[in-house]
């Protein structure tokens, strides 16, 4: 074989080895590529995301229990405002209900002479009654450390009837101050004295004593003078010394004015 045929020969074999070479390992490389790649795997629900998920939800919870909060309040000070802002109004009227710490019908003219604090609410009040009747309770002890004895009456009012007998209201009032006077009565009237000092209250339908349900109702304290005379109302935000203050200072006005009390020192 001359030297030109095997040049000849060499320059077609080696191509043609080269390209088989070259297809195998693509056809590797791709095989391998295909196989290395895991598929997708669905997200799994951990504990991770439950802690979260509940924070969530009892972060919502919390939020909107404020705001409702809120919006009470608010509605607390407008009624405020506008049970103030014509002078004096005619709030609270003479009435006669069940006097428990008596028991029996009284009127609202015994405590003529003396100033009375009333609040309308229910013995089965989770919170807000309690936390009211405690600030009541305060402001008559410091009334009579500072001031003296029988000169403010605290006095409850229920606002469920349906419930609170008078022995029900009778040991609940206990349970806050020796001088609470406790009143119960017959539903209409209850109604008709809520109503002359404008207070809400609602009852869920069809309710029955041994339900457990809450009454929805204004939380004010309501300031009546010797005369039996709207003087002022504190809402839930005011402090028992906010409320002392204002006490003492429609007192002094009254005494300087020439009124008379049962049980003050008179000038």
């Amino acid at each position: 074989m001359s030297f030109l045929s095997r040049l000849t020969t060499r320059c077609y074999v080696k191509p043609a080895t080269s390209c088989t070479r070259s297809t195998t390992r693509l056809h590797y490389k791709r095989f391998y590529a295909t196989q290395q790649t895991p598929p997708p795997q669905p997200k799994m629900f951990t504990w991770k995301s439950a802690v979260v998920l509940g924070a969530t939800a009892v972060g919502l919870v919390v939020y909107f229990r404020q705001e409702k909060e809120k919006l009470r309040l608010m509605r607390e000070k407008r009624e405020r405002e506008k049970i103030k802002s014509f002078g004096r109004p005619n709030i609270g009227s003479p009435f006669k209900l069940y006097n428990v710490n008596e028991d029996k019908v009284t009127s609202s003219d015994d405590f003529k002479g003396r100033y009375y604090m009333v609040y309308f609410g229910f013995t089965h009040c989770p919170d807000i009654c309690p936390e009211e009747l405690d600030k009541m309770a305060e402001v008559t002890d410091k009334v009579k450390q500072e001031i003296g004895e029988d000169v403010l009456v605290p006095v409850f009012i229920t606002c469920d009837p349906l419930r609170d007998t008078a022995e029900a209201v009778k040991e609940y009032v206990k349970d806050f101050h020796p001088d609470l006077i406790g009143f119960t009565g017959d539903k209409d009237e209850l109604k008709r004295v809520a109503r002359s000092f404008r207070v809400y209250s609602y009852t869920p339908p069809n309710a029955k004593p041994e339900d457990d349900y809450l009454v929805d109702h204004s939380i004010f304290l309501y300031l009546m003078d010797p005369e039996g005379k709207f003087v002022d109302c504190y809402a839930r935000d005011t402090t028992s010394e906010e409320v002392f203050n204002s006490f003492k200072y429609y007192l002094e006005e009254y005494v300087n004015q020439g009124g008379r009390l049962l049980n003050y020192p008179q000038k």
